[in-house]
């Protein structure tokens, strides 16, 4: 179940408990539209300006799209204040009403305090978590793995509020504890539960295509070598049995004699893939490097890629979507797409060993590169809403398996595709 409604359906805290803790009524935590739950969190967090201690949610890009919301709709959740009641937008009944008693009546003064705030920011929302919540210190968040590409953008919003990582949870079990929260995401390492299940390590090769066909091979908790890196099998006390997480992780050294670890990426589900997340994040990175290099204005949002094994020779797609101000959108299409192919030598350069071996064995075709329109990845994300995706969990794939997936991003191409 999601995170935050654990500690409701649990048993171990009641509703009636929640305002002790949290801002937002237990309602909220229980509500079925992603959306209106995080419109009304923005609400009841303004409504207790002056109580709010800290800010979280299980991942960055959650916190992303919070204040990205608060930008667009501050001047609603003003009226909303003003008035003592949610938007009509807030359809779920439970949730409304749990609302309207939180704020507790017009708030007129609070209203026209963070309407000034707002005002006063002239389109620029750096640090508005502290400007709003004078005594919040801290924001929390796990901004690993996928999540770090989140991560600027989390602390543009935070100021000079500290971004906290949090702990290492999966699913299926608890694996560590991050004990120096106040590493950034890319020095964060974990000491692993020995108690929260039987772990057992897969070692992994970031080069080497047979990391699927090594399910004997493992080492326990007690024979990992530090420098290595390992997918992570679990025998966990609800029943699974030397189960594969699907995590790569990396050895960095041991806390007492309990391994510390650093996240490194999703391990790859077959053996016919030529490309890891860590290896198209990495590429992303350069590419984007690439273009403000070429004096082009074209941030980089969001990517994903798919590897074509229908087509003959095998196709690798890339897809990027661009933000709203950029070249791409202010009729300078054909001089962007110039200079993009011109840049698409660094994206390629990064793809990692096994893409390069593919190619030059010429069981790869050319790179084909769609630049998509602000707002594509997002259908993605609602159509895993839709699906029983929690949205506090969401995560953007990266690696793309799925065909109905990879013809929806087609639709928002901006351009012919770029090969």
């Amino acid at each position: 179940m999601p995170v935050s409604q654990y500690i409701l359906q649990c048993g171990k805290v009641t509703p009636q408990e929640i305002p002790m803790v949290y801002a937002s009524p237990s309602q909220v935590f229980l509500g079925s539209h992603a959306d209106q739950q995080t419109y009304c969190h923005l609400l009841c967090g303004l409504r207790n300006l002056d109580l709010i201690d800290g800010i979280a949610a299980p991942y960055c890009l959650g916190l992303v799209k919070a204040f990205t919301l608060l930008e667009s709709k501050w001047e609603q959740l003003c009226h909303d204040l003003e008035c003592g009641f949610p938007s009509h937008e807030i359809t779920d009944v439970a949730m409304r009403e749990a609302v309207t008693e939180t704020i507790g009546g017009p708030q007129p003064e609070l209203s026209n305090r963070i309407r000034q705030i707002c005002e006063d920011n002239d389109n620029d929302w750096s640090g508005i978590a502290h400007r709003l919540w004078k005594n919040v210190r801290y924001i929390k968040c796990v901004s690993t793995g996928i999540m770090k590409q989140y991560y600027t953008k989390v602390k543009y919003y935070a100021g000079e509020v500290p971004v906290v990582g949090g702990d290492y949870f999966a699913s299926e079990c608890s694996v560590g504890l991050n004990l120096d929260i106040m590493q950034p995401p890319e020095t964060t390492r974990y000491v692993l539960f020995p108690s929260a299940a039987y772990f057992e390590f897969l070692p992994f090769n970031m080069n080497d295509d047979s990391n699927n066909n090594a399910a004997d091979k493992t080492v326990d908790i007690s024979s990992v070598e530090v420098g290595k890196m390992y997918e992570m099998v679990v025998t966990t006390y609800c029943g699974f049995y030397r189960y594969r997480l699907g995590d790569v992780v990396r050895i960095v050294g041991f806390y007492n004699s309990c391994p510390e670890v650093e996240f490194v990426m999703r391990a790859p589900k077959a053996a016919s893939e030529i490309l890891t997340e860590r290896d198209l994040i990495s590429a992303i990175e350069n590419f984007q490097l690439a273009l403000r290099g070429a004096k082009m204005r074209a941030e980089i949002v969001e990517f994903a890629s798919f590897l074509d094994q229908e087509s003959r020779p095998k196709q690798l797609k890339v897809f990027i979507e661009v933000q709203e101000e950029s070249d791409f959108m202010e009729d300078k299409l054909d001089e962007s797409i110039r200079i993009l192919r011109s840049c698409i030598s660094s994206l390629e350069s990064s793809l990692g060993a096994l893409y390069k071996v593919e190619k030059v064995k010429g069981q790869l075709g050319s790179l084909i590169v769609f630049i998509l329109r602000p707002g594509a990845f997002d259908k993605l994300y609602e159509l895993a809403i839709r699906n029983g995706t929690p949205a506090g969990q969401y995560k953007p794939p990266k690696i793309l398996r799925n065909h109905e997936i990879v013809r929806l991003l087609e639709k928002f191409s901006l351009c012919d595709k770029i090969v």
